[in-house]
């Protein structure tokens, strides 16, 4: 079976191709990613047996990067499929569910309706997610397609975690409480932390960071998830390419009332104008704001912020866990940013750890950055969302057959 996962962030496409024979058994045909969706400089990279291929296009949306996606796949040249009908099953990541969807399912209507319910609470990611399912849906027609949700992972929380400080009546009218984001993410992330480090997962306590143009943390002990930055919405926890992350609601009110705005003008800001961009004010992509910060006083502050805010939740999970095994970096800055990586630890070493400088040259490979001799392990792992949503889309597609 051929099983096509994709991956829709809130300015990137992930994708793989993988030929499965049974749930646990994978082979990745081919992978790639579509970056800056909707910035100057989109780029399409491809990767297929000893194919390496980068490409540059600008590209407006999420539907024209599937198209995109879809091209490559089936390019007489370096594709490796003939025609999309060797596609047999496609898997989404689905950002939120709700308290719906605790589990993965297969996509009908049904389904597509809840998940539109839940997109005022994933505003950046579950409309490209449907925007990916709708395009699939068209352009490979016919074949079943299931949805992976980030929330299910942090079903773990314990009620004292989830719940928000306000009237209970609102959790009990309309679930609001803590969700969780980046599940699939965590889950892999500190499932192969357990195994860099020879431990028996169930054993650790763990702190994943997930830094990419979202940012979420989560406190993992003996394997499951106990609390995690993002909450109701992605739009809780730390500083992201253009979300704000923790603020004193007050700040709301107050900006609303001095600029006479509406509630989508606000949502607006919070979500879209904040965050990396919102106080560079040169863009939301920290490859930009290392480029510039030697000159520009914002972009340093810019990353400042970002290192000081992580240093916040890693000492706070410190305390959550009773203790630390190890720290767990992932996604587009975890997996590549050695500047901001330093940054996060420096000042951190009372908690028995010393980055190594060599060692944190380190880009999108699995390694440790710490000394040898640190007590508090810390990993750079690249996250793999593709390969958990692989086998639960093998598995309930071949249920149903």
């Amino acid at each position: 079976m051929n099983v096509l996962v994709v991956n829709c962030g809130s300015s990137t496409v992930k994708y793989q191709l993988f030929h499965m024979e049974e749930e646990n058994g994978d082979n990745v045909i081919a992978k790639g990613v579509v970056e800056r969706i909707g910035i100057s400089g989109t780029n399409l990279e491809y990767q297929a047996g000893d194919r390496n291929i980068v490409r540059e296009k600008e590209i407006p949306d999420h539907r024209v990067a599937l198209e995109w996606i879809v091209d490559i796949l089936t390019d007489p040249d370096i594709g490796v499929l003939e025609d999309v009908s060797q596609i047999d099953a496609i898997g989404h990541r689905v950002v939120h569910g709700g308290e719906r969807f605790t589990d993965s399912v297969m996509l009908n209507k049904e389904v597509l309706d809840v998940v539109r319910e839940c997109a005022e609470l994933a505003p950046l990611h579950n409309p490209p997610n449907i925007l990916g399912i709708e395009a699939c849906r068209d352009l490979v027609p016919g074949v079943p397609q299931v949805a992976v949700f980030d929330t299910a992972y942090h079903g773990t929380l314990p009620e004292y975690a989830y719940i928000y400080p306000i009237p209970y009546e609102y959790y009990q009218k309309y679930r609001i409480r803590r969700y969780g984001f980046h599940g699939t993410s965590h889950k892999y992330v500190a499932g192969r932390a357990a195994t860099m480090m020879g431990k028996t997962l169930g054993d650790l306590k763990l702190v994943t960071c997930h830094m990419g143009s979202g940012v979420s943390f989560a406190a993992i002990k003996n394997g499951n998830s106990i609390d995690t930055s993002m909450g109701f919405t992605p739009l809780e926890g730390l500083m992201m390419g253009t979300r704000c992350g923790d603020i004193d609601p007050a700040i709301i009110l107050y900006i609303m009332e001095k600029e006479g705005l509406r509630t989508h003008d606000m949502d607006r800001i919070l979500n879209k104008k904040s965050g990396v961009l919102g106080v560079s004010g040169i863009s939301s992509d920290t490859r930009d704001i290392e480029d510039a910060a030697p000159s520009k006083h914002r972009a340093r502050l810019t990353l400042e912020l970002i290192a000081y805010r992580a240093k916040k939740y890693i000492g706070a999970y410190h305390a959550v866990l009773g203790g630390l095994d190890g720290v767990v970096l992932t996604a587009g800055i975890g997996e590549n940013s050695s500047y901001i990586r330093k940054s996060i630890f420096d000042g951190l070493e009372h908690f028995g750890v010393t980055i190594d400088d060599e060692k944190n040259t380190v880009r999108r490979r699995e390694g440790f950055i710490s000394t040898d001799d640190s007590r508090l392990k810390v990993m750079v792992i690249p996250t793999n969302e593709e390969l958990m949503i692989a086998p639960d889309t093998y598995r309930l597609v071949t249920q149903r057959e």
